[in-house]
């Protein structure tokens, strides 16, 4: 028995000292202590021996298994020891390089623009409407005076899905729907997507965005949509701002105008980005036509009221001064992470 446990023990601390990895030196801890182990093996013929012998052969039982257990826990750290030298090696870390950036998006330009007309007009007691983009011909032309054969309802300027049915070409369906109701006075602007059979280019889009601005109330005139939008203009541009009206036409408005004001980059004086006129255009108004309120159930001998619209883009493009609506749509971040 002694001289097989002699021979265990060198042949374990042998193989131990040739094991190059952990694999190795685990089927060896398996092959000599495991439950199938060579002393194991021994331990288990212990009953063949003799009473006087017992204690003597268990004890070197226990000094072999002490000696191969420390001679492998030796061999374990020196190996891990190794295998992370060699891993540091392979994956070596330079402290020096910068960090990577996490690239946090922000507010489109023309969110920013339209965040600031809401504030402005809500700051005048406004509410804010949104309407369905896919709108009824009845809400789209029809009840804001604009007839079957008006040339306004011509098919290269709308999207027509069927003839009653259109992507609509302003949000003024947002104020008719509203109108409607019946819920008098109203103070209102209707923000959203429009479409129109545009080619694309520097100015133009198939689609774009609206706000449109609509007040009915009593005794309300021209006097109050030129203060509403002098106020607005001061707002949005400066303190320094002045508007002017041009009288145009709207079929759902009259008297209708188109609003100018004083260019904010030369105050007035002509520069390249006014073309030398001093006047950048900005939107379209007007007093709502006694027509269109007789078609939405108010009497127009009653009440009165004033519309507008102004391009969202046409705002952030001249607030920002982009000289190409394109730009806005062209997902390129070198533009977008100037905002």
């Amino acid at each position: 028995m002694k001289e097989k446990l002699q021979k265990i023990r060198e042949e374990a601390l042998a193989k131990i000292q040739a094991s190059d990895n952990l694999e190795k030196l685990n089927e060896i801890r398996v092959a000599y202590l495991g439950k199938k182990g060579e002393l194991t093996s021994v331990l288990k013929g212990m009953k063949n021996v003799s009473p006087e012998e017992r204690p003597k052969v268990g004890q070197m039982v226990n000094e072999v298994r002490a000696l191969i257990e420390n001679a492998m826990e030796e061999t374990k750290k020196a190996l891990a020891a190794k295998a992370r030298e060699e891993q540091l090696k392979r994956e070596v870390i330079d402290v020096t390089l910068p960090a990577k950036k996490n690239n946090v998006g922000h507010r489109h330009p023309n969110t920013i623009a339209l965040e600031e007309v809401e504030r402005i007009f809500i700051g005048m007691g406004y509410e804010v409407i949104e309407g369905p983009e896919v709108e009824y011909d009845l809400y789209n032309f029809e009840k804001l005076n604009i007839p079957a054969n008006h040339p306004a309802k011509d098919e290269q300027d709308t999207f027509y899905i069927n003839d009653k049915i259109v992507l609509r070409t302003q949000t003024s369906s947002v104020q008719v729907r509203v109108m409607e109701q019946g819920k008098l006075p109203i103070r209102m602007i209707a923000p959203g997507r429009v479409f129109r059979s545009d080619e694309v280019d520097a100015t133009h889009s198939p689609s774009f965005h609206q706000i449109e601005g609509l007040v009915i109330d009593k005794n309300i005139t021209f006097a109050d949509l030129k203060g509403t939008l002098a106020e607005f203009a001061k707002e949005l541009f400066g303190e320094e701002t002045k508007v002017k009206f041009r009288p145009h036409h709207f079929p759902f408005t009259e008297p209708s105008a188109e609003v100018d004001v004083t260019c904010f980059k030369c105050g007035g004086k002509g520069c390249r980005f006014c073309k030398g006129s001093g006047w950048i255009e900005i939107l379209g108004c007007g007093m709502v036509h006694p027509h269109v309120l007789e078609m939405c159930g108010i009497d127009p001998n009653e009440y009165s009221g004033f519309a507008f619209g102004v391009g969202l883009e046409r705002i952030a493009l001249l607030k920002y001064e982009i000289d190409d609506m394109r730009l806005l749509y062209e997902n390129d971040t070198r533009f977008l992470k100037q905002f």
